[in-house]
């Protein structure tokens, strides 16, 4: 058997040899995934498509509970609504996907797969608000966007993706502040209570900031192999996109005004960090809650009488108190085996019963994460499986709180940064002068981006790290993804 499961674990690259094709060996051998015909594009399968639905089912029940509504918006932008806004169709132009043809026929104006809404939805809301009264609208939909990338991996960057963008309007300034900074919480706490991602908040500089807005908000995680991902983004678009589409209000002072809007979106990228984050040798590990399976049952000695029948009884009580569960009652493979496919597909809790476990009124359940197992009487099972939940989620978010601090670091002068970057990698805190110029240079010399300026300053130094002039802000820089 042992040699069974080394044969197994085998088919995944080991991360420190190299963390790219361990990424990818993951998400196909796991069926998360698999590669399209068209070049970038990506199947999602049932089992990432499970957890996708409960990232959706989690934060779609966050959003309705702060006021916001689901509504849907057209695929395709004509031509002339994306260049209104020069600032934001400069941002996209290299990603945009065109269609010029319908049938036989040339259409007679070019029309733009979405690559985001804004000016859709703009459009849209200048014919539907009219008055204060019909303020604040909080609009939120689910949909895909084409974005035609060069570089493309399954979930952190393809050409086709699915996503949430809230789009919202205001009668004030400060209004569209507070909304901005209220969904950029909304996410920070999805990521650490729903995700068991710790991330850092902050706002991006003015070179990183989304194409059009006043103001862009973002939260950073850290991977395994030291690189950043930006895990969503919250936006204060202004009134930019209000004067250019002419979105007015006639507020309570009988004046004509334009509304203040936000914009904020997540992806399936945030599968990706789960995978980055959490993954292991093994394969995935998944958080509990938005794992599509949270306890797998498989029944030992299959062919002795009653324990089918016994592990049946078991997932009925299970499933019956709301926890998602699966029994693999397969009598082409044999317990080992299956140990080792459910830990692949990263299911947090394994439910082993047999003969003696009958006898003794008992199951056995066995953890993901830490592959701790506990002999558990029938009797308390359900609660000690919901305590278990809770437990694996602490751990997992643990071990990443952790693997952050190891991969953060302090640079109080250029030649650190370097050699930080060089040796380690991972966030760099250090001072900033503000100046694109040190920005730009920075990621040069060394490949790092500024990936925020947190809401939670530290005084590292009283000079920038790069030009040594009077610094304004610390911030976190890394490679990312």
């Amino acid at each position: 058997m042992e040699n069974r499961q080394q044969e197994f674990v085998t088919h995944i690259t080991p991360r420190e040899e190299d963390f790219s094709q361990w990424y990818t060996d993951v998400i196909l051998k796991t069926d998360l995934v698999d590669y399209a015909p068209v070049k970038g594009c990506m199947v999602i399968k049932p089992y990432g498509y499970g957890i996708w639905e409960n990232i959706q089912r989690e934060l779609d029940t966050r959003f309705k509970a702060t006021g916001h509504k689901n509504a849907y918006f057209p695929l395709f932008i004509p031509e002339t609504l994306l260049r209104k806004e020069a600032e934001h169709v400069e941002g996209f132009a290299p990603e945009v996907a065109w269609v010029t043809r319908g049938g036989s026929e040339e259409l007679a104006e070019p029309l733009v797969v979405r690559p985001t809404s804004e000016t859709i939805i703009c459009a849209m809301y200048a014919k539907w608000i009219q008055s204060y009264r019909d303020l604040p609208v909080l609009y939120n939909q689910w949909c895909n966007v084409v974005r035609w990338e060069k570089s493309t991996r399954p979930f952190l960057r393809t050409s086709e993706f699915l996503w949430q963008e809230g789009h919202t309007v205001h009668a004030t300034e400060e209004e569209a502040q507070e909304e901005t900074l209220k969904m950029l919480g909304v996410y920070k706490e999805f990521a650490e209570n729903v995700l068991a991602i710790p991330v850092v908040t902050g706002q991006k500089t003015e070179k990183e900031k989304f194409a059009g807005a006043l103001k862009t908000y973002t939260m950073e995680a850290m991977m395994q192999d030291g690189k950043a991902l930006q895990a969503g983004t919250s936006h204060n678009l202004g009134q930019h996109f209000s004067k250019v589409f002419d979105i007015q209000f006639l507020d309570r002072d009988g004046q004509l005004k334009y509304g203040w809007q936000t914009s904020w979106g997540v992806s399936t990228r945030l599968i990706g960090a789960i995978i980055m984050v959490h993954g292991d040798e093994r394969g995935l590990v998944l958080p509990p809650k938005v794992a599509p399976i949270q306890v797998i049952i498989v029944p030992i000695a299959i062919h002795k009488e009653g324990v089918v029948d016994k592990a049946r009884e078991v997932y009925q009580k299970i499933a019956a108190a709301g926890i998602r569960v699966e029994l693999d009652d397969r009598d082409t493979q044999s317990p080992g085996w299956k140990f080792n496919e459910w830990e692949l597909k990263g299911v947090p809790l394994r439910l082993e019963i047999g003969p003696r476990d009958i006898e003794n009124n008992q199951v056995v359940l066995v953890r993901r994460d830490n592959f701790e197992k506990k002999f558990v009487p029938m009797d308390n099972m359900i609660q000690a499986i919901q305590d278990l939940l809770v437990e694996v989620h602490d751990g997992v978010y643990q071990k990443a709180l952790k693997m952050r601090e190891n991969y953060t670091s302090v640079a109080r002068d250029f030649d650190e940064f370097k050699e930080i970057m060089k040796e380690k990698e991972g966030f760099v805190k250090a001072m900033w002068c503000g100046a694109r110029e040190c920005e730009d240079n920075i990621k040069a010399e060394t490949g790092a981006t500024s990936r925020c300026i947190p809401f939670e300053q530290e005084h590292l130094a009283d000079n920038c790290v790069y030009c040594g002039k009077p610094a304004k802000h610390m911030v976190y820089f890394a490679k990312a993804y």
